[in-house]
């Protein structure tokens, strides 16, 4: 099974209402998708990398710029498909328009023979909990509850 780690950057825009920091995937299957087509910043791991290690390797590759410093706060582990992704909560600032997308390449169009590069992200938003629950991949889509019980919060 793929393991997976990732870091879910929250700010505190108020006290009671965080904000989160959610990418929109990219490559052309996610193109002119928008709702349960973000995700965090997250990515695979080798056994011999921890998942801390990792959670900030892959914030850094996907986004051009590590995570703010800061204790991560694990937010317990996500099961897709053939995949377990560990995720942690980090409180912090990020500048959305600062951002340098990692790449990847596939084959497309499909079967075609032809390689090309897409970003692994192709934007990023700041947004509410509520928002983000609709945006995120439905494995994912827990997350924003998940860091209001840490916070101690209800409502988001």
């Amino acid at each position: 099974m793929v393991t997976s780690a990732g870091i879910l950057l929250y700010r505190l825009a108020e006290p009671a209402s965080p904000e989160l920091l959610i990418a929109h995937m990219g490559g052309p299957f996610w193109a002119r998708k928008d709702e349960r087509a973000w995700s965090i910043p997250k990515g695979e791991h080798a056994e011999d990398e921890t998942p801390e290690d990792a959670a900030r390797r892959e914030f850094t590759e996907e986004l051009g710029c590590p995570p703010p410093t800061g204790d991560l706060v694990p937010l317990g582990v996500l099961k897709q498909p053939g995949k377990r992704i560990t995720v942690f909560a980090l409180e912090g600032d990020f500048d959305v328009n600062g951002a340098i997308f990692g790449e990847f390449e596939m084959e497309w169009p499909p079967r075609s023979g032809q390689v090309r590069s897409f970003p692994e992200v192709d934007r990023l938003s700041w947004v509410d909990c509520a928002t983000a629950r609709v945006k995120l991949t439905a494995a994912q889509a827990v997350l924003p509850d998940r860091l209001l019980a840490f916070l101690g919060l209800t409502d988001g």
